[in-house]
C-alpha cells in the first residue's frame, strides 16, 4: 500500500482482503435466471465455493435479485426494455417473469443467506442503482467490492463501472461469473482491463488470499 499526502492508495488484491475494506456481492443468482446460463450450474458451484471463503474471512456479503414490475407499474423504459428481451412487437403481449415473491425471483436454494448478510432488489443492470449499496459500503467505510454471480455482459459489467465511478474498486471474478453470450462477456471483460479501474482476477486466486485473512466469526443461522 502506498501512501501519498496521508491517503492511502491500494494497489493489490492482498492489499484489499480485509473485512474493512472489501465486501462481496453476488449478482442475481435467482431460481428464474441461473438455469437460463448454459454454465449456470458450474457457475452457481464457483459462487458458492467463493462464498464460503467470504464467510470464513468475515466479509461483508450482498446478494441482489433483479425484479420485474408488474404491468401496470410499467411506463414507456419497462415496456421498451421487455418487449426487446422477450421478442414482442406489441407491448400487451410482455410478461412480468420476476415479480416480487414469484419463484422466479427467488435466490437459488443452495445459496442460503444468512441474517448478517443483506439483499437488494432492484429495476436496473447496475447493482447500486435504486438500491442502498453505495450506502452501506460508504457507512461500513468499504473501499472495493468483489463481484460474481449471473450475467457478466448485462449486469456485472455495468455495476463495476458504476462502482469504479463512485469511487469504489470493483473486483472482478471472471471464472464465478456466468454469462449469456460468451463472446460479448469476453468484450466486456477486455474493455474493463483496458480501463483500469477493475481488478480481475480468478476464483483460486481470491480465495486463496481470502484464507489467509482471520475474520469475525459470522452467524451460522439460515433464514
Amino acid at each position: 500500500m502506498t501512501t501519498h499526502t496521508g491517503i492511502e492508495i491500494f494497489s493489490t488484491l492482498q492489499e484489499l482482503m480485509h473485512p474493512q475494506r472489501t465486501a462481496l456481492l453476488i449478482y442475481d443468482m435467482q431460481v428464474g435466471i441461473v438455469p437460463q446460463i448454459k454454465d449456470g450450474a458450474n457457475t452457481l458451484t464457483k459462487v458458492l465455493t467463493l462464498l464460503e471463503a467470504s464467510r470464513r474471512a468475515g466479509i461483508r456479503t450482498i446478494f441482489t435479485r433483479h425484479m420485474s414490475l408488474p404491468p401496470e407499474m410499467m411506463g414507456a423504459f419497462q415496456y421498451r426494455m421487455a418487449m426487446a428481451w422477450q421478442r414482442k412487437q406489441d407491448p400487451a403481449e410482455v410478461s412480468s417473469p420476476f415479480l416480487r415473491d414469484s419463484p422466479a425471483f427467488e435466490l437459488v436454494p443452495e445459496l442460503r443467506p444468512l441474517p448478517s448478510e443483506a439483499i437488494f432488489d432492484k429495476l436496473a443492470m447496475s447493482a447500486f442503482e435504486g438500491t442502498p449499496l453505495q450506502f452501506t459500503l460508504r457507512d461500513c467505510g468499504i473501499r472495493s467490492l468483489i463481484l460474481a454471480g449471473i450475467a457478466l455482459e448485462i449486469g456485472i459489467e455495468p455495476t463495476c463501472r458504476h462502482a469504479a465511478d463512485l469511487g469504489i474498486i470493483p473486483i472482478l471474478v471472471r471464472d464465478a461469473c456466468g454469462a449469456g453470450n460468451p463472446e460479448v462477456a469476453e468484450q466486456c471483460v477486455s474493455s474493463l482491463a483496458h480501463m483500469g479501474d477493475t481488478i480481475v482476477t480468478s476464483l483460486k486466486t481470491i480465495s486463496e488470499l481470502l484464507a489467509a485473512v482471520e475474520g469475525p466469526k459470522l452467524s451460522t443461522n439460515t433464514r
